[in-house]
């Protein structure tokens, strides 16, 4: 198991670029499974959950070369592939230990007729339900069979056209009960090839899932409505090829403005696709973080204080997560962090995960001021910068987490230690030697 050895204290200085969008990449390498033409995607980064999700396409038949440097472009060409090992145990098993794997559902089921699921691993951050997914299948008509002595579910379309590449799934009205992000993904995939139109109200409607809509659309899917939470799918008999360009991963912009306003002497971070940022600079500057913007780069200048804002009528400031266009779950973590150090309080609340505050706990010992109300609820009382938090040793519990734990340690007096990087590395792309260059000091053991 690798660890990070941080000596915190050094100010970070420069220009970084972020990322592609992980969350985007899991959605539109999944969807090349719907056409036997080669699909070129650019901007792909080279992160774990990325690599583990490629390898497994390259486990079931799909050719996938790799054009240019580390985050090139891929191309993915799923002309021929392995029925047998689709529906073997070790397929199984390995979609078992990757989240994004549910991904292959929906267009499996639409292409193929037929897909095999298990609880999907990932982040220990609570409940993450399937329920969303099933349903929008069931609605289209697929049925499910539970394989008690390999404890998994068998999805089936009623019946298939291999030939035409066509699932005999059958457009239907469908009102999700949540707005799941890979729930809306997954039945979007899966509706391409269903007969008639599939109306899904309260779809997800953020940038990632934009994003693989206007993929299909250029694979010859016909989707209208793309950017609401009401989409129209109007069934196709084939797609073909394309290529598509990843957006820029707004939560790795979003983590770099957190260490910006922590560590930072000035950080200029280039090419975010402000556009698509939606509330997430907002949501900084509600903590007192200065932001500005030069065409399409946020340049967060050194701020010896930043102030908490309150709300009109002077009640503590609260931030809270929410669907899309509302404010990422997945910065919360971050935005805690920052919070250690602004003059002021906030309240936190984190409403769609049960466990993902428990990593503060982290940060108390590190000497933050922290009030954890209960799984959802935490208080953050700002040092000012009057007291700076105290190296730890630590052990990520997440993605998310970690980062914002290696933010913590950046801005502490001493070495930290944080072990289990491994979840970091899910989702960051050579974070340390990134940073490095800005002037952290982080150690990988």
């Amino acid at each position: 198991m690798s660890a990070f050895i941080i000596e915190g204290g050094h100010p970070l200085q420069g220009t970084i670029t972020p990322q592609g969008a992980k969350n985007e990449a899991l959605q539109v390498i999944c969807a090349t499974l719907l056409t036997c033409e080669p699909v070129t995607i650019e901007n792909i980064p080279n992160i774990r959950d990325v690599n583990n999700l490629i390898q497994l396409l390259k486990d079931i038949g799909v050719k996938v070369t790799h054009e240019g440097a580390v985050g090139g472009a891929f191309t993915f060409q799923a002309a021929d592939l392995n029925m047998a090992y689709l529906e073997s145990d070790d397929f199984v098993k390995k979609c078992a230990a990757l989240r994004g794997s549910v991904l292959m559902i929906g267009p499996l089921l639409a292409r193929m007729g037929k897909a095999v699921i298990t609880k999907p691993g990932g982040d220990k951050i609570g409940r993450r339900r399937l329920d969303t997914h099933f349903l929008g299948f069931k609605a289209l008509g697929a049925k499910f069979r539970h394989i008690e002595d390999r404890n998994v579910y068998e999805i089936k379309a009623p019946s298939s056209n291999l030939k035409t590449q066509s699932s005999k799934l059958k457009g239907a009205y469908m009102l999700l009960d949540e707005a799941s992000v890979t729930g809306t993904a997954n039945i979007i995939m899966a509706a391409v090839f269903a007969e008639g139109t599939t109306t899904i109200y309260n779809a997800a409607c953020e940038p990632y899932v934009q994003q693989l809509c206007r993929m299909l659309n250029n694979m010859g899917a016909q989707i209208e409505g793309i950017g609401s939470n009401l989409l129209t799918i109007h069934g196709v008999q084939q797609l073909h090829g394309t290529t598509h360009r990843i957006l820029p991963d707004m939560i790795e912009v979003g983590s770099f403005i957190g260490m910006a306003a922590m560590v930072g002497d000035g950080i200029r971070i280039k090419d975010v696709a402000l556009e698509h940022l939606g509330i997430i600079p907002d949501a900084f500057r509600r903590l007192g973080v200065k932001i500005d913007i030069e065409g399409d780069d946020l340049i967060i200048p050194r701020q010896k204080h930043y102030v908490v804002d309150s709300f009109i009528d002077g009640t503590i400031m609260t931030l809270s997560d929410a669907p899309w266009p509302g404010l990422t779950p997945d910065l919360l973590s971050v935005l805690i962090v920052v919070a250690t150090q602004a003059r002021g309080s906030v309240l936190i609340h984190q409403k769609m995960f049960e466990s993902r505050l428990f990593f503060v706990d982290k940060l108390i010992d590190m000497g933050a001021q922290i009030i954890l109300c209960d799984p959802h609820r935490a208080v953050v009382v700002g040092h000012d910068r009057k007291l700076t938090l105290r190296a730890q040793r630590m052990s990520s519990p997440d993605i998310r987490a970690g980062i914002a734990l290696l933010i913590a340690a950046m801005s502490a007096k001493g070495t930290s230690r944080i072990d289990n990087i491994e979840q970091i590395d899910r989702g960051y792309e050579n974070i340390e030697g990134r940073l490095n260059a800005l002037g952290a000091k982080i150690i990988r053991e």
